[in-house]
């Protein structure tokens, strides 16, 4: 693969990019995750995460078996980000804000 090959299209991280940071000690795909935000833009890592894991398998020696996927942690149900900004604000206090009816009539709860 050339150096300036892209690896994680999201993130615009190229393949040398990986290979320095493997250099650097980072072997684990979470670490490399961490280091440089491969697999934290749109496509969520299902691209890169398999072409970094076969770079940590050609840099270490590991078998692809040893390296572990990153951790999933999608939301529990999918929610429209509107809904956060639907807050009701009272004040500059994030405590005094009111829950939307929509926020509401999603995560449940009452306003207190």
């Amino acid at each position: 693969m050339d150096d300036e090959t892209i690896v994680c299209r999201c993130e615009d991280i190229t393949y040398q990019e990986v290979v320095d940071t493997v250099d650097e000690g980072y072997t684990t795909l979470d670490e490399i995750k961490r280091k440089l935000r491969c697999g934290m833009g749109p496509c969520q890592g299902r691209t890169c995460m398999r072409l970094i894991a076969r770079i940590i398998k050609e840099k270490t020696g590991r078998h692809l078996d040893e390296i572990l996927m990153p951790a999933s942690r999608p939301p529990e149900k999918p929610v429209p980000l509107g809904i956060f900004a639907s807050y009701e604000v009272g004040s500059k206090n994030a405590r005094n804000c009111k829950r939307s009816e929509q926020f509401r009539s999603i995560f449940g709860g009452k306003d207190e």
